[in-house]
């Protein structure tokens, strides 16, 4: 049973600064080092109905993949020092296929 996750955000950047293009770029390369992440995508969100303007979404092949993840010394660097100071709001949601 596969897992995809996808968290929705909002930054503090504005849009298409350099420092949303260096985030989106960190977040790419740190979050795809780790083993177990597959089919990674940043998308930007484009209708009125929500102001959250961004999309990382990846898939896990199992529980066990997805754990290792969250507790992965890339992610937990990448949420300290780059999410939490410069994402203004998220959504998180994880789907199972």
């Amino acid at each position: 049973m596969s897992i995809q996750h996808t968290v929705v955000f909002r930054l503090a950047h504005p849009a298409a600064s350099a420092e949303e293009r260096d985030f989106l770029m960190t977040g790419h390369s740190a979050l795809t080092s780790i083993p177990g992440v597959a089919e990674f995508t940043i998308r930007r969100q484009v209708s009125g109905k929500s102001d959250l303007t961004h999309q990382f979404s990846m898939v896990f092949a199992d529980q066990n993949a997805y754990d290792a993840y969250n507790v992965h010394p890339a992610h937990t660097a990448f949420v300290a020092e780059r999410w939490i100071p410069e994402v203004v709001e998220f959504q998180e949601y994880d789907f199972v296929e």
